[in-house]
């Protein structure tokens, strides 16, 4: 017979309330079905753990058999109290990728709350482009993606949110006069200076602005500051000029309907760990909330 942790619990309780009567009663059985458990035990071991009939004193054995199923009893809770936590996702770690815009303007409360709920739920937050979201995500370097990204094998792609693309500009500048009736042909004689979302943007009248642009910066820190001293204007969506925007405008053009479109990816739902897959849910969650501020 293999010693069964049942015996272990039962050897413990009956050392650690001293009698067998006391051990029934905290563990919930009657005293013959505890001494039947713990010759069971010393039959298998083959010595005795006690050195009377009044379970009173342990022999040199029975201490260290003791000690040895008192740690590993508490190694096997606390593994399952983990595994439970994991389960019902209050532990974790969920590693998140998102584009700077959405790292700072959708996600702070909604990490807020979550993390209020889930104490023990650990977040990775890192903030990068849409190709760097697509191949943390590819690279499976993370749960949780946020950004404009094409459908991937083997990975779940939902819309989140659109938002509109604009110019942004200095507040003082000439356009920001006249951009209730800014169309494309107003950026003629403007520097224009593009940056990667200018990809998204297929309107035919624009690629004649952006062949012409003698400046293209991929980051958006040292775009705005290169706009903010008046170097040129740029075109953004509105939730990445939004987070920017101090001293600056955002002026929607009147014959542009391109939108940016903000997907949530992950893996499918089965194969993500609880916590990410509740985390994936609140952030979903928010996605009314941001339709209604009409981003």
């Amino acid at each position: 017979m293999a010693i069964k942790l049942e015996m272990l619990r039962v050897f413990r309780a009956v050392v650690d309330q001293g009698s067998l009567a006391a051990a029934a009663e905290v563990l919930g059985r009657t005293p013959s079905a505890v001494s039947m458990t713990l010759k069971q035990f010393e039959d298998h071991i083959g010595a005795p753990l006690f050195e009377s009939g009044r379970k009173a004193r342990l022999t040199a054995l029975g201490t260290s058999v003791h000690a040895a199923a008192k740690r590993e009893l508490e190694h096997f809770d606390r593994t399952l109290d983990m595994i439970e936590a994991l389960s019902q996702a209050e532990m974790g770690l969920v590693r998140l990728a998102a584009t700077p815009s959405v790292a700072m303007a959708v996600l702070p409360p909604v990490l807020r709350s979550f993390l209020a709920e889930h104490p023990r739920v650990r977040i990775e937050l890192r903030d990068m482009n849409s190709i760097g979201v697509q191949q943390a995500m590819e690279q499976e370097q993370a749960d949780i993606g946020l950004a404009t990204v094409p459908l991937m094998p083997g990975l779940e792609r939902r819309p989140f949110f659109q938002d509109r693309f604009g110019v942004v500009c200095r507040a003082d500048h000439p356009l920001a006069q006249s951009w209730d009736s800014l169309t494309w042909d107003d950026l003629t004689d403007v520097d224009l200076i593009t940056n990667d979302l200018c990809a998204l943007i297929r309107d035919p009248s624009f690629a004649p602005l952006r062949a012409r642009a003698r400046m293209h910066v991929p980051n958006t820190a040292s775009l705005v500051a290169l706009v903010r001293e008046g170097i040129g204007i740029t075109i953004l969506p509105k939730l990445v000029a939004r987070t920017n925007l101090r001293d600056l405008a955002f002026l929607p053009l009147r014959d542009m309907s391109e939108r940016r479109e903000v997907s949530i990816i992950t893996l499918p739902r089965g194969e993500m760990i609880p916590a990410a897959r509740a985390l994936a849910e609140r952030i979903e969650a928010a996605r009314p909330t941001l339709e209604d501020q009409k981003i």
